[in-house]
């Protein structure tokens, strides 16, 4: 089982950046992926991006060229830089940990942090 913690959440205007940090414990770090996911009211768990211990990422296309995620292997830490936020970016932030981190459904994924909250306002 791993253990995840989420930080950096916050309000920003419409166009700003926050950069969110999850730092993971229990297992070593390169025997899993870590993903980033969000949920705003009313609808379902989506995904937004995920990277593996050797820095391949994945991003969702609603976030590519906006969204970095990149790892700190040092700290077991994986960073969400959010940048250009939009209104429709308004969500918890949760990040989650998977053995193969293939899939983009978040029923396909084990471990997950308790969420951190991104309001952005127009």
């Amino acid at each position: 089982q791993v253990q995840l913690v989420e930080s950096g959440g916050g309000l920003v205007q419409d166009g700003g950046s926050l950069r969110l940090s999850c730092v993971a414990s229990g297992r070593t770090f390169a025997s899993y992926a870590v993903g980033w996911f969000r949920q705003a009211p009313g609808k379902e768990r989506e995904f937004v991006g995920s990277i593996r211990w050797n820095d391949s990422t994945r991003l969702a296309d609603s976030v590519k060229g906006r969204f970095i995620i990149s790892i700190d292997n040092a700290k077991n830490t994986v960073y969400l830089q959010m940048n250009g936020l939009k209104p429709e970016d308004t969500a918890v932030y949760y990040c989650a940990a998977s053995a193969t981190g293939r899939s983009t459904s978040s029923h396909y994924w084990d471990d997950w942090g308790q969420g951190t909250q991104v309001t952005v306002s127009s």
